[in-house]
């Protein structure tokens, strides 16, 4: 419960389970353990209840850098909300191995990096460098689902 009160104490919250919204259906597990791997399909940014939160569409365009920079760390959060489901305790989480960032980019768009920042700075501020210290690689792309901004699955370690 140590990473949990650090998420709480840095005044954020871990959103529900993810849903789905109208019309569209999830066929595959948010979360896949394996032995000691943890492998977490692609989020977004989700509001508590959730749902998905936005920001949607491309980025600068549509999405400011900061909006989208932004997304990126609360996308972490429904990260960590979905592997504290399928794993019990954040405790458990012994590093972060990798994470793939995908932005919504506009052709050109060339701060992807800064974008998926947000999520990477968040994990280390919860986790600190020796848990949260992960490889990385953050790509633009034409368009990603529900128009969503942002995009990050991750590979992460725990004990036991």
């Amino acid at each position: 419960m140590h990473i949990e009160r650090r998420i709480e104490e840095l005044g954020f919250i871990l959103p529900q389970e993810p849903q789905a919204p109208p019309g569209f259906e999830f066929s595959f597990e948010w979360v896949r353990v394996r032995g000691s791997r943890v492998y977490v399909s692609g989020h977004s940014p989700q509001r508590p209840d959730g749902s998905l939160a936005g920001p949607f569409g491309a980025v600068p365009s549509e999405v400011p850098l900061d909006v989208a920079t932004d997304a990126a760390r609360d996308t972490a959060l429904a990260v960590l909300a979905s592997v504290r489901r399928a794993i019990g305790d954040l405790d458990r989480i012994s590093a972060f191995v990798t994470a793939s960032g995908m932005v919504n980019a506009d052709h050109g768009f060339t701060q992807t990096t800064t974008v998926i920042n947000g999520f990477s700075d968040l994990v280390l501020q919860v986790f600190g460098p020796e848990i949260g210290a992960h490889a990385r690689s953050a790509i633009g792309a034409a368009a990603l689902p529900m128009n969503n901004a942002v995009v990050v699955s991750a590979e992460i370690e725990i004990d036991g």
